[in-house]
């Protein structure tokens, strides 16, 4: 019957339902705006990363805010590059799994590389500057004889120095069936060739692998004498000697001489 009644839109009164309630049904639009009140005050709870369980547990970067990166790090500032390399692993290590102290740790290391960086860069420059400076308050027979010399790549220097050092160890091998001779000739020709492409003149190539021949050999004839017989093995002999000293110079006169 009350079911009726409230399906057909009459009014009902009754003990068991509050006076609030039954205005609530006489207006709809009310109840409506009340609903819509009601759920603007209750907004859904956000969840930081902080707040989840495991989030607590994290250990944070106490220094975060340090401007310094010596004392980000808890280095000195006379600390070498391996102790900020080692301090920056630790502190990565500790603050695993906490994104921003690793960001702190690493740009504090950042900064540190950097900076070395350009001490070495500048340390680079003022050698340069100095030895620029040297060169040009030197006497003039000096100057002349720079003039001579050129610093090559160092991939020409080692595969230069291995043919010769190859060179001197083949003729210590074969120091006991003869002389050598045959390696010393391989040298010279190897010398020539080399100052050939540097100096595109086979007169002038010729004329530097001789002399360097000829000087390292008689650089060798007075200086191997010297040297005690308790440092040289008894089975060399003073051509084999001799032979070392002048693949050297020949080694350097194709080198480093223009």
């Amino acid at each position: 019957m009350s079911s009726s009644l409230l399906l057909s839109g009459s009014t009902v009164s009754s003990s068991f339902i509050a006076p609030s309630k039954l205005s609530l049904l006489r207006n709809p639009n009310q109840s409506l705006s009340l609903s819509r009140n009601v759920s603007r005050t209750f907004k859904p709870l956000r969840c930081s990363s902080a707040d989840s369980p495991y989030g607590g547990n994290v250990p944070t970067f106490p220094r975060t805010r340090v401007w310094d990166p010596y004392k980000r790090l808890g280095i000195s500032p006379y600390a070498s590059e391996e102790e900020i390399w080692a301090s920056r692993n630790f502190l990565l290590e500790q603050y695993a799994g906490h994104e921003r102290s690793q960001e702190s740790i690493e740009g504090a290391f950042e900064k540190l590389l950097m900076s070395s960086f350009v001490k070495r860069k500048k340390t680079k420059i003022n050698l340069k500057t100095r030895l620029k400076k040297k060169v040009e308050e030197s006497p003039p027979w000096l100057k002349a004889l720079l003039d001579f010399v050129e610093m090559p790549p160092m991939d020409t220097v080692f595969r230069r120095l291995f043919l010769f050092a190859f060179m001197g160890g083949w003729s210590i091998m074969n120091s006991a069936e003869g002389g050598p001779a045959f390696q010393v000739a391989v040298s010279l020709a190897a010398c020539v060739y080399f100052l050939n492409e540097k100096t595109k003149s086979l007169g002038r190539a010729c004329l530097i692998g001789f002399g360097a021949l000829t000087v390292g050999w008689f650089c060798g004839s007075l200086v191997i004498p010297m040297i005690p017989t308790a440092f040289i093995n008894p089975t060399w002999t003073l051509e084999l000697l001799t032979s070392l000293v002048a693949y050297v110079f020949l080694f350097l006169s194709c080198t480093f001489l223009k």
